[in-house]
């Protein structure tokens, strides 16, 4: 092995890399979800490398109300660069891998990190520039209010619910990145003299590709912070919270039993379709437990924040000691559905 040569682990992590990149340009980069009371079913904007796509003339119909202006992929030069960018990237992984020199494997890694970071910039001045620029002479004006979708993650704009999260593309550009990142430095790391696939190496790449064929986990219920997705009042007792991730890793946190019943019966079967649904334990540290797991007891004499009257519990013994308190009767989740 020359002595700036790639092992052989690193150059098919970087034939990964590039193949994934040249994906991207076939998924949805980024997503972003309002849901609101009288849009149950949600909306949904996709950003493509080349353009928007999903509910956009319901969105910009919407925004015209609050003085956001339209959204056009005309308005927005960077459709026409983004696509020659990923493909610039996805050619450049595959060439590091033929060179197999280490040096190139440093460069390129450090060019799509950059390339990384100015996007991401990119995208948030253009939401701000989209939440804060608005017209003064709008039908609807709040003094002082702003509409800036999160860069990542959730945020309350008036009675919508944005969620913001990378798609299918962008997890694959992601995932380019951590793929070159962690073998730049497992490079450094391993010994020269060494000639054996290293176990290090390979246990990178499967985990890596595991963690991304997970499904996403329950969120911890943020008590006094958290609303209610129904009735989009604050979660303030942890004992009858509820929550609903769909399948595609959107979560979606309730007060109370209840509530999340009200919002499947206004939820499309087909945006309900893979969801999983977890209840707060009644008992003990209020975790999420699966639906499924649950045992539910029911009863008038719960006073739950909506008047559920319905109370989670992870086993059946915490269940007969709560039935000793609260008389009512065990029901399952799925006699309820």
């Amino acid at each position: 092995m020359k002595k700036d040569s790639l092992r052989l682990v690193t150059r098919i992590a970087a034939v990964i890399s590039g193949v994934c990149l040249f994906s991207v340009l076939y998924f949805p980069v980024w997503r972003i979800e309002l849901n609101a009371p009288q849009y149950p079913e949600g909306l949904c904007l996709q950003i493509h490398a080349n353009g928007i796509r999903g509910d956009v003339n319901i969105i910009n119909g919407l925004n015209h109300y609050i003085g956001m202006r339209s959204l056009h992929d005309r308005d927005f030069p960077e459709f026409l660069v983004l696509p020659y960018c990923i493909i610039f990237f996805s050619v450049l992984f595959l060439l590091t891998a033929l060179v197999n020199r280490k040096k190139l494997l440093v460069a390129s890694t450090t060019l799509y990190a950059a390339f990384g970071v100015l996007a991401m910039v990119d995208f948030w001045k253009w939401e701000y520039n989209y939440g804060h620029n608005l017209d003064p002479h709008a039908a609807i004006v709040v003094p002082g209010m702003a509409y800036q979708p999160p860069l990542i993650g959730f945020k309350q704009l008036l009675n919508f619910g944005a969620y913001s999260v990378p798609d299918v593309g962008g997890i694959l550009f992601i995932l380019s990145g951590v793929l070159m990142l962690g073998f730049v430095i497992l490079e450094y790391k391993w010994k020269r003299k060494s000639t054996s696939w290293p176990i290090p190496a390979m246990a990178a790449l499967i985990s890596v590709f595991t963690l991304v064929g997970c499904n996403k986990g329950p969120e911890a219920i943020r008590v006094g912070k958290d609303n209610c997705a129904s009735c989009r009042m604050t979660i303030e007792d942890p004992r009858f919270g509820a929550e609903l991730i769909t399948s595609r890793g959107v979560v979606y946190k309730f007060d109370d039993i209840h509530c999340l019943q009200d919002f499947l019966g206004k939820t499309e079967p087909k945006q309900a379709a893979g969801a999983k649904i977890y209840f707060s334990d009644f008992c003990n540290s209020h975790n999420l437990v699966e639906a499924q797991l649950s045992w539910l007891l029911k009863s008038q004499d719960l006073r739950c924040p909506m008047d559920g009257h319905l109370a989670a519990f992870s086993n059946t013994d915490s269940l007969k000691v709560a039935l000793d308190v609260y008389h009512g009767e065990i029901v399952k989740w799925t006699n309820l559905q």
